[in-house]
Parts: structure tokens; sequence; C-alpha cells
């Protein structure tokens, strides 16, 4: 595998796993006690923190790439062995 395969791979866990982050952990103004400013929305986050978000993705997006790797290299489990729905039986043609 290419390490720019790694990285595209990694870069779309990281996104996926930080939008997946998004709605844990944000309380609202009025869930935190919190004045709203006039004009803002109910239901903006009052404690919203990126950094703290993009440091979870970052190391749960870490340990899935390494995953995926170490599932590419040893072949652990692959697509013949994701099988969701039996193959329908072979039609039989009739003799003659």
């Amino acid at each position: 595998m290419k390490i720019t395969s790694i990285i595209a791979i990694y870069a779309l866990f990281w996104v996926m796993t930080a939008f997946l982050l998004l709605p844990f952990g944000v309380k609202t103004h009025d869930e935190a006690g919190v004045a709203k400013i006039p004009g803002q929305a109910d239901s903006a986050p009052a404690n919203f923190r990126p950094g703290k978000l993009a440091l979870r993705a970052t190391l749960i997006a870490t340990a899935l790439t390494a995953l995926y790797v170490a599932n590419y290299l040893n072949g652990w489990i692959t697509a013949a062995d994701i099988v969701l729905f039996t193959p329908p039986p072979e039609l039989e043609r009739p003799a003659g």
C-alpha cells in the first residue's frame, strides 16, 4: 500500500470521525445556564471546543487507520468474508 493511499484513508477516517463526534459533549446556552447574545439561535452551542474535537478525531482516526492498514497487510477480513446475501442457486438447463 502506498503512503499516499494511507494518507487519503486517514483523511477520510478523520473527517468521518470529526463529524460523528460533533454532537457529543456540546450544550446549548439554556442547558449551560449562560446568557444568550441577542439574535443568537437557541440551538447554538455554548461550549464548543474545536481543539478538543480535533484531538479526539485525530486519536480515533489514527487507531482506525492503523487497524485498516494492519488488516490490509495481514488479510484478516477480505471481501469474500463479507457476504450479506447468499447467492441464488444456479439455474439448471434441461438435458436434450
